[in-house]
């Protein structure tokens, strides 16, 4: 029997501090592109002297907690120095309060930094956030840090916290952050917002054009062929040996191809330019009718400028004159009898 002696006892922790989240269980978060827009906003506008800017993140949380989804966020005045650091709570509260009634469908789900460091400071700003009351509490508050460097690479990271120490005191000022993975989430719509902003990037005006529809087909179009030829490439080299092949890619590649309708190319390209034929003959009639239009409108304005709507305007003012003369004429000789018959 070994002795007793030899082992390591360790004393259980403490449980959380008094408001801490009840559970640490990981979960997916997922970023919508204007919350990031209004982070890095709220970074170019701070103060010279900050380096970093924090805001409350909202958002909404699936049933059972394990998605959040950050869909907004506003700014939060702070102090930091080495030695304190002063987050304005009140403003905090207030405006949670003003977006909830605006927004009611979302709720607080945690807080941004536009810094990739953890420190004491995160940790209490995490514990508050976390917190009973006006935090997340029963809900993990979610920490996003934005990299905003100039010159670098934008970099996101997400966390949430479990709380450490040996005393309550302790636990209320610490925190171990546990990265949580995230995936920024954008539609088809945004896809394209998206796409105009990052073809800013290379210009030296940091402007960027919007295209037509046409343009913007052809572009997709062009993509679409760039991919074509980079897959048609890729299985060329893994039959030819010259490229490891991958059941997991040949299996997404199978399912893709097993989309595309089972049409003959040439009864693609009929039924393609019978429907050009059709939006031409649209097109012809809209702008008939519009011509028709434009014309009849044209012919009521001559009709009245060109002589005829001002004589008939004359005769109708010249006898309008005259019924007003007479019977003007006909009431003072009814008013010059009256009187006569009264003087009798």
């Amino acid at each position: 029997m070994a002795d007793t002696d030899s082992f390591l006892h360790l004393a259980r922790p403490l449980g959380p501090a008094p408001g801490a989240q009840s559970t640490t269980a990981p979960l997916n978060v997922v970023i919508l592109p204007q919350a990031i827009f209004s982070i890095l906003d709220h970074s170019l506008r701070r103060n010279a002297q900050q380096e970093r800017v924090i805001g409350t993140l909202l958002g909404v949380r699936s049933e059972d907690g394990q998605e959040v989804e950050i869909r907004n966020c506003f700014a939060v005045g702070h102090t930091e120095t080495q030695e304190q650091v002063e987050v304005d709570m009140d403003y905090q509260k207030q405006m949670l309060a003003l977006h909830l009634k605006a927004n009611p469908k979302e709720v607080l789900v945690g807080w941004y930094a536009t810094s990739a460091e953890l420190n004491t400071f995160s940790a209490l700003i995490q514990n508050f956030y976390g917190g009973q009351g006006d935090g997340t509490y029963p809900y993990p508050a979610v920490h996003l840090t934005v990299s905003t460097e100039a010159g670098k690479e934008i970099e996101a990271r997400t966390y949430i916290s479990a709380p450490v120490g040996v005393t309550m005191e302790r636990a209320a000022d610490s925190a171990a952050f546990i990265p949580v993975p995230y995936e920024i989430r954008y539609g088809e719509a945004e896809r394209s917002g998206l796409e105009v902003i990052s073809g800013a990037k290379d210009m030296p005006d940091r402007t960027a054009n919007v295209l037509t529809d046409i343009e913007t087909l052809e572009r997709g179009i062009e993509e679409v062929l760039a991919m074509l030829d980079r897959v048609s490439k890729y299985v060329e080299a893994v039959i030819e040996e010259e490229a490891p092949p991958s059941s997991a890619l040949g299996q997404f590649l199978l399912n893709a191809l097993a989309l595309a309708p089972k049409v003959d190319p040439a009864d693609i390209e009929r039924d393609f330019n019978n429907h050009i034929q059709d939006v031409l003959v649209v097109s012809y009639l809209a702008n008939t009718i519009r011509t028709q239009i434009d014309l009849s409108n044209r012919l009521a304005t001559a009709a009245l400028t060109l002589g005829g709507g001002d004589g008939f305007a004359d005769k109708q003012a010249n006898g309008t004159t005259s019924e007003t003369n007479q019977r003007g004429g006909g009431q003072r000789g009814g008013r010059g009898g009256r009187n006569q018959s009264i003087a009798a």
